[in-house]
């Protein structure tokens, strides 16, 4: 059995498991005396996560461990501990079902560092002008646009893994139209953005979406959203990061708090950069540089401070 939590659990309930030749496992049957064990269970979940049993003696069966500790009239605890492994079984597997969904750029992305003589390139260039980003970002950062299609009049930026595979894009119209701002791929956010880019080696610095991290330039991780997933608060701890500046807009007060807590209860140096107003993307490369720089190492005291703030708001 794969899941060595939920042979454990199974073996102090039923004794000593012994594999079969099926590849299931086989434990000696509370239902009925046998001098072999005849109780066989899935090593396996099923097509819905369940491990389903059968005593070949009484031929009782069930479709799930569940209805195997009922009948045996477990106690509260071992559901409880059931349920947490189960939990998290589905969850991985889940997870690895959205890894193996091949996330793909839209048919009609088209490269901006490759010139294209019409309106709409021209319009896709003036927009990421006046937003900051140079030509340099583009051809870093892999920048396009598409002029046809679900996404057309879209600027779409790619992020990439740290093998170079493609793990979300973003878009954002470039014209005044009324249609939504912005046009996302409905899958997973756990992930890394710009992982391909980054330097674990070095400070980190966390903002919200890849505007904010392109006018960052440098180690900035857009977490598309205001909330950090599991896979990127994973991986920093893993990789033993020293400093973390967390760089979110001012109404996400509240994430960014919850941010700086969990990482400084883990031991790493926070700096709280406080963008008021403005969100990166809007201060522009200079001015957050310049705020970067000058922002402190956040305290315990200073966390507090700044909860308590909110309250009196």
């Amino acid at each position: 059995m794969k899941n060595l939590k939920l042979l454990q659990l199974l073996e102090t309930v039923l004794g000593k498991g012994k594999p079969t030749s099926r590849g299931n496992i086989s434990f000696f049957s509370p239902f009925i005396s046998h001098h072999k064990p005849k109780l066989e269970v899935r090593s396996t979940p099923d097509e819905n996560g369940d491990y389903t049993w059968h005593c070949w003696v009484s031929d009782k069966r069930g479709k799930s461990i569940y209805t195997l500790f009922k009948s045996l009239n477990q106690p509260k605890e071992k559901f409880e501990q059931l349920a947490r492994i189960i939990q998290t079984t589905r969850y991985r597997a889940e997870k690895q079902e959205e890894r193996d969904t091949v996330l793909q750029l839209p048919e009609e992305y088209h490269p901006l560092w490759v010139y294209k003589k019409s309106y709409e390139y021209n319009a896709a260039m003036h927009y990421l002008k006046e937003r900051g980003v140079t030509v340099f970002d583009i051809i870093k950062y892999r920048i396009g646009y598409a002029e046809k299609g679900s996404y057309n009049g879209r600027i779409i930026i790619p992020s990439y893994d740290a093998s170079g595979n493609l793990n979300y894009f973003v878009s954002r119209i470039f014209r005044d139209r009324e249609t939504m701002k912005h046009k996302n791929p409905a899958v997973s956010k756990d992930i890394i953005g710009f992982e391909m880019m980054i330097n674990w080696r070095e400070p980190i610095v966390l903002c919200e979406g890849s505007f904010d991290a392109i006018a960052i330039k440098r180690n900035a991780i857009p977490l598309f959203g205001k909330q950090i997933q599991p896979e990127l608060q994973k991986k920093i701890i893993e990789e033993h990061v020293q400093d973390i500046y967390i760089c979110l807009d001012a109404d996400a007060l509240k994430n960014a708090l919850d941010i700086a807590e969990r990482f400084m209860n883990e031991g790493l140096n926070v700096y709280f950069v406080e963008l008021q107003d403005k969100d990166a993307s809007e201060l522009g490369f200079e001015a957050i540089t310049k705020r970067i720089s000058e922002t402190m190492q956040m305290s315990f005291e200073d966390l507090m401070m700044m909860r308590m703030g909110m309250l009196w708001k």
